[in-house]
C-alpha cells in the first residue's frame, strides 16, 4: 500500500474511532504513522498547523494523553514543531553539514541537489584588536569577511572570517559569490590542523537580520580556526538558524 492510500485507509478507519487502533500496534504510534503519512503525501506541508490535539483525540478515539504522546514524540523527532498557545506546526526542512572535517559549503549543498548562493556583506583589512587577537597576531592589519550562504535562496550559514594575509595575500582580490572562501584557500593553502567548538546561542541582531530570523530563535555557532604550517591561517565564526540547520559528524 503506497502512503496516499495508508494515510486514506487511516482516515476511513478514524470515523470509527477505535477499530483504527490495531492491537498490533500502540496507538500513539497508529497516530504518528497517521501524520507523518500526511506529511509524505503533501497533504500537510512544512510551516503548516496539523489538527489541535482536541480534533485528533475526536479523530481517533482515544485519551488526549496518547495523541500528546504522539505529538510530542514527532516533536523530538523534528518533525513538529510546538509552541505554547499557537498549535503544532509541520517542522521546516533542516539541512545538514559534518563537522568531523573542514568542508566546502557549495559543495555539501550540491551534494543534496540544490542550488547554492552567496552575499558578501564585508571584505576589508582590519587592524581592530579582536581581529588581531583571532589570529593571534601582534600587528595587522588582518584581512576580514562577512558572507551569507544561501540553499535554494534559503539563508543558512552567517560566515563571519578573519584571515591571514601573510597565508592568503591576494584574499581581498577574490570574487566569493563565485568561488566561496573554503574553496580558495583549500585550492592556494591546504590546512594542515584545525580545531572547533560548537555553541547553542542567541545570535547578535544583525546576524539574526541576515539570517531571516525570528526573535529570539537560537543559533548553532561553530567556531572554527585552522593552520597553514606553524601560521595561524583562519579564525571564522559559522552561524547557523538553528530550525533550518543540523550539524553532524561520524569519526
Amino acid at each position: 500500500m503506497n502512503t496516499n492510500s495508508q494515510a486514506e485507509a487511516v482516515c476511513a478507519r478514524a470515523a470509527h474511532a477505535n477499530p483504527l487502533l490495531a492491537k498490533t500496534m500502540p496507538a500513539y504510534e497508529q497516530i504518528k504513522r497517521y501524520v507523518l503519512a500526511r506529511i509524505a503525501e503533501g497533504a500537510w506541508k512544512p510551516g503548516a498547523p496539523i489538527p489541535s490535539e482536541t480534533e485528533l483525540v475526536k479523530q481517533f478515539g482515544v485519551a488526549r494523553m496518547t495523541v500528546s504522546r504522539a505529538l510530542r514524540e514527532l516533536t523530538q523527532e523534528r518533525v513538529l514543531t510546538r509552541t505554547r498557545g499557537a498549535g503544532t506546526y509541520v517542522a521546516p526542512p533542516r539541512y545538514e553539514s559534518t563537522v568531523h572535517a573542514v568542508r566546502n559549503i557549495a559543495d555539501e549543498i550540491a551534494a543534496r541537489g540544490h542550488r547554492h548562493s552567496a552575499h558578501v556583506l564585508m571584505l576589508e583589512a582590519s587592524a581592530a584588536q579582536s581581529a588581531l587577537d583571532a589570529l593571534g597576531l601582534a600587528e595587522g592589519p588582518v584581512f576580514h569577511s562577512r558572507i551569507v550562504h544561501c540553499e535554494e535562496g534559503e539563508p543558512i550559514q552567517y560566515e563571519d572570517r578573519f584571515v591571514n594575509p601573510s597565508v592568503f595575500p591576494e584574499y581581498l582580490e577574490q570574487d566569493f559569490t563565485v568561488e566561496t572562501p573554503n574553496q580558495y584557500m583549500v585550492r592556494v593553502a591546504p590546512i594542515q590542523r584545525a580545531e572547533f567548538e560548537i555553541h547553542a546561542q542567541k545570535p547578535e541582531a544583525q546576524v539574526r537580520r541576515h539570517l531571516q530570523m525570528e526573535m529570539g530563535e537560537p543559533c548553532l555557532m561553530l567556531w572554527r580556526r585552522t593552520w597553514v604550517g606553524a601560521a595561524i591561517a583562519t579564525s571564522v565564526q559559522l552561524w547557523h538558524p538553528a530550525s533550518r540547520f543540523h550539524l553532524a559528524g561520524a569519526f
